[in-house]
């Protein structure tokens, strides 16, 4: 891509280097998680839900920025693999709660080794220091309050 016309046009654009990095990294994700008959979501269903205490698909869904449509939709999908099951709240019986199976707990073991090893393989082209500033940036970026977009001068334009 280094060679394009296009990146040589547009390789100082934040949106245009995260969205290029972006599908790398989904291709690489979707190629290691393939093994297991998941994608990156559905991973990420599994490590909210296998915290230590139970939760609700409602606050499962809030702990992934989902809404409860899509987290349905996720509990669903995971549910026909054999990976979760839902059972009724002792403490509240409207809510359904959502385990990991034996075979989920599985799942999420070696699909989580097998995303790490897919993350340190993506970021080797950096130095080990510079991938871990890079992790901790995106970090601080991800979790920073969001900003207004800066006022544009009515004489602008």
């Amino acid at each position: 891509m280094t060679g394009d016309a296009s990146f040589e046009a547009l390789g100082f654009r934040l949106g245009y280097l995260f969205k290029h990095v972006h599908l790398r990294l989904a291709e690489a994700s979707a190629l290691a998680l393939a093994p297991f008959g998941v994608d990156g979501r559905e991973l990420a269903v599994l490590v909210v839900l296998a915290a230590k205490d139970p939760l609700s698909q409602l606050e499962a869904a809030g702990r992934l920025g989902v809404d409860r449509t899509t987290m349905v939709a996720l509990v669903d999908a995971l549910e026909v693999k054999g990976l979760v099951e839902r059972r009724r709240s002792s403490q509240d019986r409207r809510k359904n709660i959502v385990q990991l199976t034996p075979t989920g707990q599985d799942c999420l073991r070696k699909g989580e080794q097998a995303r790490a090893e897919m993350e340190r393989q993506f970021l080797a082209p950096l130095a080990p220091s510079d991938a871990d500033r890079l992790v901790r940036s995106l970090q601080t970026l991800a979790t920073a309050p969001a900003t207004s977009p800066a006022a544009v001068p009515e004489d602008a334009g």
